[in-house]
């Protein structure tokens, strides 16, 4: 047993050593704040006050912008682009993520059952991720181009009139989603390929046993056992895809005639596309993209907690 004499001594002992280790924490914890605060913060509060001031060129650099409250706000709802740049955005998104999760999500579960030259395969098809954007939409832009793009001799081969894919309005938004498409699918496919390597055997040979065909098993044990993989995948696919700017831009600058106006071109052009930029309206449309990915991020946290509760 410890006397009154000991107990009193110990104790500033522990102090230090409490001391140290929050500082230690801190230390720790530091370039993650700095980061977040330089990286994050500080680019949303600047974006939100180009939002509510009226800046020039000179005002941009100098200072001194006028507050204008919600005009640019205003500004930007009553311009003419606005809902077709809206209807773009939804369709381009909601196209692209159809497409991509369900094309990811066959070859994950073609690949999951290993046969030679799998691995090699599976490689193949992470090489649109990792090419650089500049290189895939220019590739797509020589691709489909309307007079010696590869697409429309193929085209031509067997008997279709060429299309002109990038400066027709019909043809530039559905251009868009396919390189889009394309460059997304490796993205899905290691995501729900490893989900789908995390989901124990004997399931399956559960299922085989009871008379399940190959879409029951898919339907009734894959399917649900991948619902959380499949929500942040199709959530972290969304959120990039709301602000996909170069792979339009490269192709067609969101035109002929706005045709493939999204958001993320229309804040770029405004921004910086002109002789004189219009920083206020550019980061009002960036500051609507934001509000957008946020409301879809919580409907996922909400979704995912009714499925738990």
């Amino acid at each position: 047993m410890l006397t009154r004499a000991e107990v009193a001594s110990a104790a500033p002992a522990r102090a230090p050593r409490r001391r140290s280790g929050q500082w230690a924490a801190w230390g720790f914890l530091a370039p993650v704040v700095i980061y977040l605060v330089a990286f994050y913060a500080y680019p949303l509060y600047r974006n939100l006050d180009l939002s509510l001031h009226k800046y020039t060129v000179r005002s941009f650099v100098q200072g001194g912008a006028p507050f204008s409250g919600l005009d640019n706000y205003r500004a930007v709802i009553d311009n003419p682009t606005f809902w077709p740049a809206l209807t773009h955005t939804v369709l381009f998104t909601g196209v692209s993520l159809i497409f991509q999760f369900s094309i990811g999500m066959a070859l994950a579960v073609f690949f999951v059952n290993h046969f030679p030259l799998s691995t090699t395969l599976r490689a193949l098809f992470l090489v649109p991720w990792l090419l650089p954007l500049i290189v895939s939409a220019s590739t797509w832009s020589w691709m489909l181009n309307s007079d010696s793009g590869v697409v429309n001799s193929l085209l031509q081969a067997v008997g279709v009139n060429p299309v002109n894919w990038l400066t027709s309005p019909t043809w530039a938004l559905t251009s868009v989603i396919i390189a889009n498409i394309w460059i997304g699918i490796p993205f899905n496919l290691v995501v729900l390929y490893s989900g789908l390597r995390a989901i124990p055997s004997d399931i399956y040979e559960a299922a085989a046993l009871d008379g399940a065909s190959g879409w029951q098993r898919f339907w009734r044990v894959t399917f649900p056992l991948l619902r959380p993989v499949s929500a942040i995948t199709l959530l972290l696919g969304l959120v990039y895809t709301l602000k996909v700017f170069d792979i339009i831009w490269i192709m067609t600058k969101g035109g002929p005639t706005d045709s493939s106006t999204t958001f993320a071109t229309w804040s770029y052009r405004f921004s910086f596309g002109n002789l004189l930029p219009q920083f206020g309206p550019g980061a009002a449309i960036g500051n609507l993209l934001i509000i957008m990915a946020l409301i879809f991020g919580l409907l996922y946290i909400r979704i995912q907690r009714q499925q738990q509760s």
